[in-house]
């Protein structure tokens, strides 16, 4: 892991607005397998710029059962861009994408929460989410303590504004670019529906945390 200034990789998500997204980054890995391996539908997979997807896939674009994704590489990580959908988060396709590398998911809605996972090797290592105070989990659930301290992302403690996209920055060194409207083809496609309803993500949407007593939307 690699340590970049705090704020110089996802401004974009500071700064839009996006009421839903799910990002997904993996080390080293070509957007087409990244895609393959999340379950894309072969027969949407094509190279497509800004129009050419909204030409598509534009009625799709925040649909949640077949989401529409886009990719890209910035530095050593390629990722995957869920406007709609949440299928980065089921552990059956993080395990997939992070074997023999490693990943991290990114989610955030509009109740407003963040939700966080690093996978390494097909195993979670780290995952919390911010709907309550945090309460990581995972292989190893301090793997990251020193980088999110400082952060202020405490166990037992409220996240403070935006610190879980300084996580990810900070620690993995991660940064995205958006896609120029013009000339600037992408890998993209849809995914292919999960098999079933991902329990724990059905209860988030709801807003349900794990314990199951209802949180207001705000």
């Amino acid at each position: 892991m690699t340590s970049t200034d705090m704020g110089s990789g996802l401004d974009l998500f500071r700064e839009g607005d996006f009421p839903i997204y799910t990002l997904t980054f993996v080390r080293d890995l070509p957007p087409g397998e990244l895609l393959t391996r999340m379950g894309v539908d072969p027969e949407t997979l094509a190279l497509r710029d800004a129009i050419d997807l909204s030409d598509d896939l534009g009625d799709d674009l925040l649909d949640d059962e077949e989401p529409v994704v886009t990719t890209g590489i910035d530095g050593l990580w390629t990722w995957a861009w869920e406007q709609g959908g949440m299928h980065g988060l089921d552990e059956r396709i993080l395990s997939v994408v992070s074997v023999g590398t490693e990943a991290v998911v990114l989610h955030y809605n509009e109740k407003p929460m963040h939700w966080f996972k690093y996978a390494v090797g097909g195993e979670v290592i780290v995952e919390f989410h911010t709907l309550e105070p945090i309460e990581p989990t995972g292989q190893d659930p301090a793997r990251l303590d020193d980088v999110m301290s400082p952060l202020g992302l405490v166990p037992g403690q409220v996240a403070p504004l935006y610190s879980v996209l300084a996580l990810v920055e900070n620690a993995f060194g991660i940064q995205l670019t958006q896609p120029d409207e013009v000339d600037d083809e992408r890998w993209s496609g849809r995914l292919l529906p999960l098999p079933d309803c991902m329990p724990q993500a059905a209860a988030l949407r709801a807003g349900v945390p794990e314990d199951g007593k209802a949180v207001p939307s705000s």
